[in-house]
């Protein structure tokens, strides 16, 4: 996960709230001579080398910006694939470096260290920045297209991918509008666009993104066998990557496959979202150490409380409905979670949680969506249906 040159950059924020609350908090180092940890390694990562040599670099140019961004934006590559949010704070140190006029390159990177807190404003206005000193960074326009995407402002999405496909940039192009056709109800038409841009990967890391993300858009349109030969091709290409656990966890748990989910998860306790579908998986099949894992998230939770981070609020309303059985709890963290994201997972659990506690009015806003999106997967059009039901039974003079 050592270069930048991936999607990620930009699609990694549609799945850093899995992965944005772990058991640390993101930790800035003292001074640069801190040890800072020691990276678990698989046969074939090259994870600790590419670190050690973007170290060197920096260490022999200190002010030099260029080897900076390029080892702050690893860290936070590691951060978002690995599930621990230490390394935010690694990038944070970094670029805390050049705060007093930092180039177009740190900008890119302290604006995604910005959307990974979802100061969403604070990010928009670092890719703004930087576009104005280089109308060519891709990875800025990238990143705006993602957080357009999350606050379901299409229409500006769309002007970011028409930004790439001008810059000659066919795989973010490809899957910048792939996913706005997705999201506003052409499923046919993204899941073709994903595969075009698939066919113009040239590295893995792009690779197991769109893999991804056609996975997604397979289960969407009905397509359970096609949604998971697509995710075992990504995961085929052996690479960490949080978002692509927590997406092919969701699914097996729709397939009801939770066995499976438990051996995917085994050793990625660290990342609260990962630990979230563990726990849910282990309770479903009424395995004795579900009740440990509930108990480290209730923790988690909380501690993220006291800190004041809100990052986590639509896993947090995924554990109150599913495994502390508290419908209205999570109707609030839902809705809260659902006025800055609005992603269709955000609206799924936004409209779960309201049915469950028989609240319609805490969904208005993720109902509202779905009929404007015309987003067409058959889940949320079944839930939107029934939260109509309940309304229209709850209305004055219905009859009951």
């Amino acid at each position: 996960m050592g270069n930048i040159h991936k999607w990620g950059l930009g699609a990694l924020l549609a799945g850093a709230t899995f992965l944005n609350v772990a058991k640390a908090e993101p930790y800035t180092p003292k001074n640069d001579t801190q040890v800072i940890g020691t990276l678990p390694l698989r046969a074939g990562d090259s994870s600790a080398r590419a670190l050690a040599e973007l170290r060197s670099a920096v260490a022999q140019a200190p002010t030099d910006p260029a080897p900076a961004a390029l080892l702050a934006q690893a860290y936070f590559d590691l951060a978002m694939a690995r599930g621990d949010p230490r390394y935010v704070g690694y990038a944070d140190a970094i670029v805390k470096r050049f705060s007093a006029k930092p180039p177009a390159s740190l900008q890119v990177v302290r604006g995604t260290l910005r959307q990974y807190r979802h100061d969403f404003a604070g990010a928009l206005a670092d890719y703004a920045s930087a576009l104005a000193a280089d109308p060519d960074l891709a990875d800025a326009h990238a990143w705006r297209a993602a957080i357009f995407l999350v606050q379901a402002r299409y229409d500006l999405a769309q002007q970011e991918c028409t930004a790439l496909q001008r810059l000659g940039r066919p795989v973010l192009h490809g899957g910048c509008a792939g996913l706005v056709q997705a999201y506003t109800g052409r499923l046919d038409q993204a899941y073709a666009t994903l595969q075009q841009a698939l066919a113009a990967a040239r590295y893995d890391e792009h690779r197991l993104w769109l893999h991804t993300r056609l996975g997604e858009v397979s289960a969407w349109q009905g397509r359970p066998a096609q949604a998971e030969q697509h995710y075992r091709r990504a995961l085929g290409l052996g690479q960490d990557d949080g978002y692509l656990l927590a997406a092919w966890s969701d699914f097996l748990l729709d397939q009801n496959r939770a066995a499976e989910v438990v051996k995917q998860l085994a050793g990625w306790e660290a990342s609260d979202g990962l630990l979230l579908r563990l726990a849910e998986a282990e309770a479903r099949l009424k395995l004795p150490q579900a009740a440990a894992h509930i108990q480290a998230l209730d923790a988690r939770y909380a501690a993220a409380r006291l800190r004041g981070d809100t990052t986590h609020r639509a896993e947090e309303a995924r554990y109150y409905l599913r495994l502390r059985g508290d419908a209205k709890q999570s109707s609030i963290l839902a809705s809260q979670n659902y006025q800055i994201q609005k992603e269709p997972r955000d609206a799924r659990i936004a409209l779960e949680a309201a049915l469950a506690a028989k609240d319609p009015e805490s969904a208005s806003d993720g109902l509202a969506w779905l009929r404007s999106s015309q987003f067409q997967d058959p889940l949320l059009q079944s839930l939107g249906q029934q939260l109509a039901r309940l309304r229209a039974n709850a209305a004055p003079g219905s009859k009951r």
